[in-house]
C-alpha cells in the first residue's frame, strides 16, 4: 500500500521536498533542516520506502549533459487512436529519452537529447515521419536549474 501524500505529516512532506532538491543529501543535514534527530529522519525514510511512497532515488550525470548537450521537449498531438503504436515508434528514435502521456491539447511530451543540432534535426525528421502525429511543437532546453544541487 502506497503511503499517500494526503496522510503524510509535515515532516514527511518536508523530507520529500528536500530529497527532490538533492537525493544525496546526508541524513545529518536533512535532520538539521527539519529540526529533528538523525534517527527520526532514518526512520521516516525507511517508512516512506517500505510503504512505496519513495520508489527510488535517481542520479543526474554531468557526463550525460556533456555527451548530449542539445536537449529539447516535443509536444505531440495524435490523430485518432494510435497512441500505443506511436509510442512504440518513438522508442525507435535514438534521441528519445523519455515519453510522457498527458492531458490537454497535447497527447504526448517527448524528451530528447543529442550531441549536436544536426542530430537533433535528424531526430525531429524521423519523428515527423511517424504516421498519426497530427501536430507537434518542439522547444530546445537552454538551461536546467537544479534545486539545491551543488555544481562544480
Amino acid at each position: 500500500m502506497v503511503y499517500s501524500l494526503d496522510i503524510m505529516n509535515n515532516i514527511d512532506q518536508s523530507l520529500i521536498a528536500l530529497l527532490r532538491r538533492n537525493g544525496r543529501e546526508p541524513i545529518a543535514s536533512l535532520a538539521t533542516h527539519l529540526g529533528v534527530s538523525r534517527a527520526t529522519v532514518r526512520a521516516r525514510l525507511e517508512k516512506l520506502q517500505s510503504k512505496g511512497t519513495i520508489a527510488g532515488f535517481t542520479v543526474r550525470l554531468h557526463e550525460d549533459e556533456l555527451h548530449h548537450p542539445v536537449r529539447g521537449i516535443t509536444l505531440i498531438k495524435i490523430a485518432g487512436h494510435r497512441t500505443e503504436k506511436i509510442i512504440m515508434r518513438l522508442h525507435q528514435v535514438s534521441a528519445v529519452q523519455v515519453i510522457h502521456s498527458t492531458n490537454g491539447k497535447w497527447d504526448l511530451i517527448v524528451e530528447m537529447a543529442t550531441q549536436d543540432l544536426a542530430a537533433f534535426d535528424i531526430a525531429l525528421r524521423d519523428m515527423r515521419r511517424i504516421d498519426g502525429i497530427s501536430e507537434s511543437e518542439t522547444n530546445l532546453l537552454l538551461a536546467t536549474h537544479h534545486f539545491g544541487a551543488k555544481r562544480a
